[in-house]
């Protein structure tokens, strides 16, 4: 009885094992069918009679290109606005009949300057078209303003501020809070302005450093206040007057008397007026999101002529972002995905898309080898985002041309290595080590002791020829000598508009321009524009996705405003060898 007892319950939890396991199977088997046949995301959407108003929520940052995940419907979670889905979202409302008008509803936007100008242009091609645009927020930052300055009419809550307020630039110092710690920052770099290692060793920004800065906020200023007044028909001098004199915190009513608001309503008083204009009944707005605007079905013609569009966006580093750093990272797989690009003979002209401070130093080399084999048998175009310098310029000086914004910050042609010596903390806490070794320099790199000025010689001269690697590669690409790439380089940091009248970049626009370029390069009429992403595991991500919102939520929690400080020091902790990397995160009001 027993046995059979036995034999029973094993049967039992066999069947129960052979369901479980092949209800997983089945679940897996449908969600890689939608994924493979990306059913959902790219499910056509056909407009209602009355959907005549497109709405753009805009909030946060914007990315030049968001991951699309099959999986979204089933976390319930809204698609993330980029800057691509933005403008072929603003393109397809240009061209739909059904479309009366833009709705531009602004949240605490803080995006690049770049990708806001990028987006004006979209909305200023869309208002030749004869149709609206109206704006309104409760609160405009500076960066929602800039961007719906280009709007017909612009609408504040009568309780709102307009934070046009001019730019800043802070920099946090950890010297002191080093040297409390019994902790040294050894510094290896070479240039004048490279001033990503300030912070470790210094307590104020060298004079060299301020310099640049200065050049390139003021020249950003500049243009931001020139196409604000020519959008509001106002001078420069009352738009720089109304941020000299505080006024975004006076009465909302000056900025109405300033020219830079048409008047103060309330949301529903904003939305009633929107009804009005796109010809609405009834007693609440219809509008389509960018969303439903990308599943509309647009007539377009395919050609076996191809150009490419890579997006090589975030830090270059030799690993992808860890659970807590929910930014986009550039790895070693642009280099394998351009090498795919190469034997693709549909494709004739790549044009890659870089947005990065810079990293890795040897992930920079592998991705500009691959764009000097890409570039000998098709043309490659770069275009600039919000930030290309350091690595991003590395990843882009070997292209056919590159084209930048005007505001893109980029040049940073400069390498450092940090290496700490802990001394200090060992002492505190009264640790010692001892080192047996075979070598002279078999320890190099024991943070538990100063560094001999063998070792410092030895570390120096390898930065200095990974800057001489750098001039090499920057002359051959842009057709210069080494000695003005070195006039220009020294880590200086330039914007895009300076970086054209120094040889650095060839043109000024944004994708668009980029792939009109690529064309002409290509000898090509008719062509059609492919997005390439490099392959991503949908379905680890999927399985892993609900892990990493948990370890971020419970760090936030716990770190509260001192997570962005987290992030930080895990970025430093993760940075290996030498890097190129721009001398700052720079964070738009």
């Amino acid at each position: 009885m027993k046995q059979f007892i036995k034999i029973a319950l094993a049967s039992t939890l066999g069947v129960i094992l052979a369901v479980t396991l092949l209800t997983i199977i089945t679940i897996v088997f449908i969600i890689g069918t939608l994924v493979s046949a990306n059913a959902v995301p790219n499910a056509s959407y056909t407009p209602k009679s009355d959907e005549s108003i497109f709405k753009i929520s805009l909030a946060g940052t914007i990315d030049d290109s968001a991951t699309e995940s099959a999986f979204a419907f089933l976390l319930n979670e809204e698609e993330k606005l980029s800057l691509k889905n933005i403008l072929t979202s603003i393109q397809n409302a240009k061209e739909l009949d059904i479309i009366k008008g833009i709705y531009l509803d602004m949240g605490v936007l803080s995006t690049g300057t770049a990708s806001i100008d990028a987006i004006r242009r979209a909305l200023i091609d869309f208002k030749k078209s004869g149709k609206f645009i109206v704006a309104y927020a409760d609160n405009y930052t500076q960066s929602g303003y800039y961007l719906v300055s280009v709007a017909d009419e612009i609408y504040l809550n009568p309780q709102g501020l307009l934070g046009l307020t001019g730019f800043a630039s802070q920099t946090l110092f950890y010297k002191g809070l080093l040297q409390k710690a019994g902790i040294e920052m050894m510094v290896f770099k070479v240039g004048t302005y490279k001033g990503a290692v300030e912070p470790f060793i210094a307590d104020k920004l060298s004079d060299a450093n301020r310099e640049q800065i200065t050049s390139y906020m003021n020249g950003i200023w500049d243009n931001i206040v020139n196409e604000i007044a020519d959008s509001r028909k106002i001078s420069t001098e009352e738009v720089n007057a109304f941020a000299d004199k505080g006024l975004f915190f006076s009465d909302p009513a000056n900025a109405v008397k300033c020219g830079l608001i048409d008047g103060l309503k309330y949301r529903s008083e904003v939305e009633t007026l929107l009804m009005e204009q796109a010809g609405q009944t009834g007693l609440h707005i219809k509008t389509l999101n960018p969303a439903k605007m990308k599943k509309i079905k647009q007539s377009a013609r395919k050609y076996r002529n191809k150009i490419a569009l890579i997006y090589a966006e975030g830090e270059i580093t030799q690993t992808a972002a860890a659970a807590y750093q929910r930014d986009n990272r550039i790895t070693e797989k642009l280099a394998d995905e351009l090498r795919k690009l190469k034997d693709n003979e549909n494709v004739k002209a790549i044009v890659i898309r870089v947005n990065s401070p810079g990293g890795s130093a040897y992930i920079s080399e592998q991705i500009w080898k691959q764009v000097i084999e890409l570039k000998k048998t098709k043309p490659v175009v770069v275009s600039m985002g919000n930030i290309s310098a350091s690595g991003g310029y590395y990843i882009s000086c070997a292209a056919s041309k590159i084209v930048a914004e005007a505001n893109t910050l980029t040049g940073s042609i400069g390498v450092f290595g940090i290496f700490p010596n802990t001394t200090g903390l060992f002492e505190k806490l009264a640790l010692t080590t001892d080192v047996v070794k075979t070598n002279k320099y078999a320890d190099l790199g024991d943070i538990s002791r100063p560094m001999t000025d063998e070792e410092k010689m030895l570390i120096q001269g390898y930065v200095e020829k990974c800057y001489d690697t750098f001039l090499t590669r920057c002359a051959d690409g842009r057709n210069m000598s080494r000695e003005d790439v070195d006039a220009i380089g020294q880590g200086r940091v330039w914007t895009g508009e300076q970086a054209l009248e120094i040889g650095l970049v060839d043109d000024l626009g944004g994708i668009d321009r980029a792939v009109e370029i690529a064309a002409e390069l290509a000898d090509m009429y008719n062509y059609e524009l492919i997005n390439v992403s490099t392959p991503k595991d949908f379905l680890k991500d999927f399985l892993e996705k609900q892990l990493e919102e948990t370890k971020v939520s419970m760090a936030k929690d716990v770190l509260g405003e001192d997570y962005e400080y987290f992030t930080t020091l895990q970025q430093i902790r993760t940075m290996y060898g030498i890097q190129a990397r721009i001398p700052y995160d720079l964070k738009p009001l």
